[in-house]
């Protein structure tokens, strides 16, 4: 499932990265790419590790923890910490899937890439191109949006960004390893959530109804879930 996640950071908080990241050094983006990467990549990144990209990323960091949509549509047990790529005239990344296991560079942290994530930090008005495109089984959706919102799709995807005709394209990138490995179980839980959530609100905590949906909630999470 795809999933926009609108003002995951806030005025102050993009401001905060930008200043941080603006201020960096950036290095060729293949410093991370994996080899069918390496083929489709141009762009550059804030090098893994920096002080930079350690101080930005816990920013980012800080607002999901904080986003009951992130929660609720993830259901994280291990986040990748935030990476920073920006894409200037004539850059791209052509059609690709992420690495299905993530390692950080001199550690032994490691993910599985059940999904993927970009917060835009630059406003759209600011850049041509740049499209992130994700293909499905509806066919490819496009998306760019405003600086601050975000969007999760799973890593699986076959995704591209589009070339960049005007301006530069600035934003952060991760992978979450999910509670929920397979991606229809999470869009069931996502959707039970999201129902038990408005008749909670229209109906109080305390209805019959509302414990029973949570309780199935609960426990179809518990047969799914790998903790």
């Amino acid at each position: 499932m795809l999933i926009a996640i609108p003002d995951l950071l806030s005025r102050e908080e993009i401001q905060r990265v930008r200043a941080i990241i603006d201020a960096a050094e950036w290095v060729d983006g293949n410093a991370t790419s994996g080899v069918q990467s390496a083929l489709a990549k141009a762009n550059e990144q804030l090098p893994e590790g920096s002080d930079a990209h350690a101080r930005a990323g816990a920013i980012i960091l800080d607002a999901l923890a904080a986003s009951p949509l992130f929660v609720a549509a993830a259901l994280p047990l291990k986040v990748f910490p935030p990476l920073f790529n920006r894409y200037g005239k004539g850059q791209t990344f052509g059609t690709h899937v992420d690495n299905a296991i993530r390692i950080r560079r001199g550690s032994d942290f490691r993910i599985r890439s059940d999904l993927s994530m970009t917060v835009f930090l630059e406003e759209p008005d600011r850049y041509d191109g740049g499209e992130l495109r994700i293909e499905g089984l509806f066919g490819d959706q496009s998306v760019k949006l405003p600086a601050g919102h975000a969007v999760l799709y799973p890593s699986s995807s076959l995704h591209r960004v589009e070339p960049v005709t005007r301006g530069r394209r600035v934003a952060s990138f991760f992978w979450i390893q999910s509670m929920v490995r397979d991606d229809g179980q999470r869009r069931i839980l996502f959707d039970l959530d999201r129902a038990v959530q408005r008749l909670a609100g229209e109906l109080g905590q305390g209805d019959t109804s509302v414990i029973e949906l949570t309780g199935v909630y609960h426990n179809l999470l518990r047969t799914w879930a790998e903790a």
